[in-house]
């Protein structure tokens, strides 16, 4: 029942405008990726990609944004670029990943954080189209969470430059990516399971359409999104083999998370009131010491 729900979801949601612009968008950026073969040139392109490589990309991004321009009115511009850049931050993590270069495993790092925004996008937009906006890509969460991956970006190129071979540690790169994929697959199959219901916001009114979903991943965890974001983001310095920030990250998250969980409980319990009590005595929250907002008998 569960997968027929979630296939005419797909179904519906696909036709949308927003939907099929962002996806056309994010695999034309995405194309970048097959500029070593339109120039005769070795995959890890952007590991020493000269003058002929850099032009190359240039062209593709110029191509790429008048080609936007060109069939999309401003409003679904708006979407597209947004899509069209993540996909190429995608194609170039793909031509980083590729062969033997120092920076492969920021180029794992560059598809999984490409991908997880523009899928934060695209599942909103099939699942949830009313609450669909610009800000569902995530790419302007908070002044934070930006100076979080500002951060990690300066620790690894810091260590690479001073500490290579602490940047070449490939088993614990792989756990990385492991559980980002684990965490993004499990935040993806939340927004699924949780259909209208999920929404990127903390909602204080309940619409006519709320319910209280605790099928699926809600049976394992209260917050199954929240716990795939946060494996995701330590997963994310892991991969780097960033030392600082995946402490910092840990810590960070935790917090935002508790802080996060206990708003939207409150929330939750006023408009649920004993089904949800019940349900948060059975079921964890899922994030290790976060039990939730403590409720007075």
């Amino acid at each position: 029942m569960a997968a027929t729900e979630a296939a005419g979801r797909w179904r519906r949601g696909r036709l949308g405008r927003e939907a099929r612009a962002s996806l056309a968008a994010f695999l034309l950026g995405a194309s970048v990726a097959a500029l070593p073969l339109a120039l005769g040139s070795p995959p890890a392109l952007l590991a020493a990609p000269g003058l002929r490589g850099r032009l190359a990309l240039a062209l593709h991004v110029a191509v790429v944004n008048a080609a936007l321009l060109l069939l999309y009115p401003r409003p679904l511009y708006k979407i597209a670029i947004r899509a069209g850049f993540l996909g190429f931050a995608f194609g170039c993590g793909l031509l980083l990943s590729a062969g033997r270069s120092a920076w492969r495993h920021f180029g794992w790092y560059m598809c999984s954080l490409s991908l997880f925004h523009y899928s934060e996008y695209l599942v909103t937009a099939i699942n949830n189209p009313r609450s669909l906006s610009l800000d569902s890509f995530l790419l302007n969460h908070s002044f934070e969470y930006n100076l979080a991956a500002l951060s990690s970006w300066v620790e690894f190129t810091l260590e690479k430059l001073l500490l290579p071979e602490m940047k070449q540690i490939t088993w614990l790169s792989t756990v990385g990516l492991l559980m980002v994929i684990f965490g993004d697959c499990l935040r993806k199959a939340a927004m699924l399971t949780a259909g209208s219901n999920f929404n990127h916001i903390v909602q204080n009114e309940k619409s006519d359409t709320h319910t209280l979903v605790t099928s699926g991943v809600y049976g394992w965890f209260r917050h199954p999104s929240y716990v795939g974001w946060f494996y995701w983001s330590i997963g994310t310095q892991v991969l780097l083999c960033n030392p600082i920030c995946v402490v910092g990250y840990t810590l960070a998250s935790w917090r935002f998370f508790r802080e996060r969980i206990e708003e939207e409980e409150i929330t939750l319990i006023h408009f649920f009131g004993e089904e949800y009590l019940e349900y948060k005595r059975k079921v964890p929250s899922g994030l290790p010491f976060i039990k939730g907002v403590k409720v007075e008998l």
